[in-house]
């Protein structure tokens, strides 16, 4: 087993998850350059996790998926990201929401045994809806401008979303809308068939190009009553702890992983006239490699850590928004203090467009504008000491 895993890996199902996802990234790396310059979805990796079993991972068992614990998805999310962090961030949307929903069990359950069936039997992708240009992100308490009328017993949806990844392959999508009778914030349930649903592709960016997180569309979009699967309420409330998140910042250390892997290979490989022996043999390369390790272990053992912390404890998971949240906040910038790292190590050669370097430091950007960002962390952190210093 590999290095990075050996004390990670605690037992025989993790390691059956670790190999699966190992092999899925190999077939992934093979592709993404070529997704990613041409900005194309990932058709054939979602192929390839349709096969292996992953879209139904974080399904309960009862519900005939695999039942995977926030420990063991983050594993797998790290893992598959070393390969194509486009790929893997798509995936986590749609995985992560169906942990989230059976989860907290809001929806009918009827509702959630018919999705569930959707995506084990007939591997349905789903992912959420809710950013718009003009509120930003859902996490700010943005109103959103899309509304939800109710006319001859259906509701009928209008507004446009941004930022809806996995757009040219979903099934269904969750849409936030603003109810126009109460006020409140409503989820809907849609087919990406229905009527009046159409994706406009806007998505062209510096990196996660292969998430096609296009906007979409919806013009008098008519579905059922129940299609309203939960009451959001108003904007500005309390979120829960969010521990289906940390799906964030495992694919953002996957990148930074195989940023760091390159280093290493081109470090051991390189020797330039002037060296009788690969600059890996140099001090300050040695010096640079050292920087890397110690910044990855910090950061895995302290993700893996609260996952694990989530899975052992739910009793205490309603205390834990801020540990999930700084948790992302030290992946992602420590993946990106990695990445950079490792162009250090490379040097002008990490700059050529045959470097996948180039990609993981476009694509770990990202990293800093999915929830949360880094200044509601600090907010979160520093009501929360400053509330328990009260006398």
């Amino acid at each position: 087993m590999n290095e990075l895993y050996h004390l990670l890996v605690r037992n025989e199902r993790e390691r059956k998850l670790y190999e699966r996802a190992r092999h899925l990234a190999e077939r992934f790396a093979s592709r993404a350059a070529n997704y990613d310059e041409r900005a194309e979805f990932p058709f054939a990796d979602f192929a390839d996790l349709q096969e292996a079993g992953f879209l139904s991972l974080t399904i309960p068992a009862e519900y005939g998926g695999q039942g995977a614990s926030l420990y063991e998805w983050v594993l797998v999310q790290e893992v598959l990201a070393q390969g194509s962090g486009a790929t893997a961030l798509s995936f986590g949307w749609h995985a992560s929401i169906l942990m989230r929903l059976f989860l907290l069990r809001r929806w009918p359950e009827s509702t959630l045994a018919r999705l569930a069936e959707e995506v084990v039997q007939h591997h349905a992708l789903i992912n959420s809806a809710h950013s718009e240009r003009a509120t930003g992100s859902p996490a700010r308490g943005g109103k959103p401008e899309t509304k939800a009328v109710l006319r001859h017993g259906r509701f009928v949806l209008r507004g446009r979303k941004a930022f809806a990844s996995l757009a040219p392959a979903l099934d269904y999508v969750l849409i936030s809308a603003t109810i126009e009778d109460s006020g409140d914030v409503g989820e809907f349930l849609v087919p990406m068939d229905a009527a009046g649903v159409r994706i406009e592709p806007t998505w062209n960016t510096l990196g996660m190009r292969a998430t096609r997180s296009d906007d979409l569309v919806l013009e008098d979009v008519e579905v059922e009553t129940d299609a309203l699967v939960e009451t959001l309420g108003k904007p500005n409330e309390t979120a829960p702890a969010q521990g289906w998140l940390l799906h964030v910042p495992a694919c953002y250390l996957g990148i930074a992983i195989a940023a760091r892997n390159e280093a290493l290979r081109f470090a051991q490989t390189y020797q330039p006239n002037t060296l009788s022996r690969p600059i890996a043999t140099t001090p300050e390369v040695q010096r640079k490699i050292a920087d890397m390790e110690w910044r990855l272990i910090h950061a895995r053992h302290f993700l893996y850590a609260v996952a694990d912390l989530w899975d052992r404890y739910p009793e205490k998971r309603t205390e834990m928004k801020e540990e999930l949240a700084a948790a992302k906040l030290v992946a992602t910038n420590t993946a990106l203090e990695v990445v950079d790292g490792a162009m250090r190590i490379v040097g002008g050669q990490s700059l050529f467009a045959d470097s996948p370097l180039g990609r993981y430091y476009r694509d770990v950007r990202a990293g800093l504008h999915n929830p949360p960002a880094d200044d509601l962390t600090l907010a979160w952190l520093a009501k929360r000491a400053l509330s328990d210093n009260e006398q």
